[in-house]
């Protein structure tokens, strides 16, 4: 059974976060947090906390066991857009976007060590 943990518009583009995403996914849960530790990435920090979030779900609400748990799922989705405006030349402005998205992430058992009782 997997338990997940959402956070939705943060502040950091997609493509940066799915870039640490794929870092993690399948991994057990105390190797994907130990290379969010020390990744240098902001999206590792942002990520991070929701993973410990996920984590933290599945022992209270599901009372999994945390040694065997792994990254089940994790996906980064894009966001909004902030518009903002900076001016230019000859009273002109220019749009600068700033990217937002969603990271999901669920954890689960491993399946071969299931029990089936």
């Amino acid at each position: 059974m997997a338990t997940t943990a959402t956070l939705r518009g943060v502040r950091l583009s997609a493509q940066k976060g799915r870039l640490v995403a794929d870092q993690i996914r399948g991994l057990p849960v105390a190797r994907a947090l130990d290379i969010l530790t020390f990744s240098t990435k902001k999206g590792a920090r942002i990520i991070k906390a929701v993973l410990e979030s996920a984590i933290a779900n599945a022992e209270h609400n599901d009372g999994a066991d945390i040694d065997e748990l792994r990254v089940a799922m994790i996906y980064v989705d894009k966001a909004m857009t902030l518009k903002r405006s900076r001016a230019r030349a000859k009273g002109r402005g220019a749009v600068i976007g700033k990217q937002t998205c969603h990271i999901k992430i669920a954890v689960g058992e491993s399946p071969s060590r299931r029990s089936n009782a």
